[in-house]
């Protein structure tokens, strides 16, 4: 039987905010939270491989995608403000416990989400999601931090390379073996947003955001220990974003962790889908009683 997935909008503090949504309403829910520079495209693939047993939602955070892109006199981005929205979309939803799926920008945003209210999480699967400075390739992540500290002409030009088509391509296929599976489609959907008047200024200030992520790594790890929370890292292994470290290190807080590094890169799930969503429906069958 052909799946049917919805593609939504809700209106959260008088924003638009797209979601894809599949599933039983009444199933246990599972939210998928994307990173930079995609949507909810990355997990046009998965949400289909999930839907039969699981209410699956996965929205565009503020910025990205289809949700709305206010300037940035209008809406603060910072992570603190688009975990805020995800929240007020959930709450919009019914949605009172879930597990999520977490990716790059998803994972500081489902951070702070399980940080509100730990009670609410219920699983974790993370990709390429960081909770732990572990992980972290140079030199990309010298100049983020770089950036941040110090905003200006010299340390704002490396970033501007990083919304570029080049370096777009580049994360969808650095270390892939195979980059045939990668369709050309993601990254030309990825610029072509990236590209709209205005979002570079949007994706300069997330990056100068971004340190208050690790800042918040401590409370994160404290939580990981406090609720043991069941969670999979499926991890595309020679990312030179967040590397294979980022994920052997849950388990310093969560010695149940299960972790499996896969010969993919920063965008696992375009090469190794299949075995992802193997993990995934053995992870949460499991653990989701």
């Amino acid at each position: 039987m052909t799946t049917v997935v919805h593609h939504r909008t809700a209106t959260v503090d008088g924003l638009e905010v797209f979601y894809r949504e599949a599933g039983d309403p009444q199933a246990p829910v599972v939210v998928l939270l994307h990173g930079f520079p995609t949507s909810s495209h990355m997990f046009r693939h998965l949400i289909p491989a999930l839907a039969d047993r699981y209410r699956v939602i996965a929205p565009d955070h503020i910025g990205f995608g289809q949700s709305a892109m206010p300037s940035l006199r209008d809406f603060p981005y910072t992570f603190d403000a688009l975990t805020q929205v995800t929240s007020g979309l959930l709450q919009s939803l019914g949605v009172d416990r879930f597990a999520m799926y977490v990716q790059d920008y998803g994972a500081p945003i489902g951070w702070r989400l399980a940080l509100r209210d730990p009670d609410r999480i219920t699983a974790i699967i993370t990709q390429n999601g960081n909770a732990y400075v572990d992980g972290f390739v140079k030199p990309f992540w010298d100049g983020v931090f770089a950036y941040a500290e110090a905003p200006g002409p010299e340390t704002e030009a490396p970033m501007r390379g990083a919304l570029t088509a080049e370096i777009t391509r580049w994360q969808y296929l650095n270390g892939v073996a195979d980059p045939t599976l990668v369709s050309p489609d993601n990254w030309v959907h990825d610029q072509a947003l990236l590209d709209r008047p205005g979002n570079d200024e949007i994706q300069l200030k997330l990056f100068r955001d971004y340190p208050t992520n690790v800042d918040l790594y401590p409370r994160v790890q404290q939580y990981f220990r406090d609720s043991r929370v069941p969670l999979l890292a499926v991890w595309g292994a020679n990312d030179e974003i967040f590397g294979p470290a980022g994920a052997e290190a849950f388990g310093q807080d969560l010695p149940d962790a299960e972790i499996h590094l896969l010969d993919s890169g920063h965008f696992a799930l375009e090469s190794h889908l299949q075995p992802i969503t193997e993990y995934i429906r053995d992870f949460l069958g499991r653990v989701l009683v």
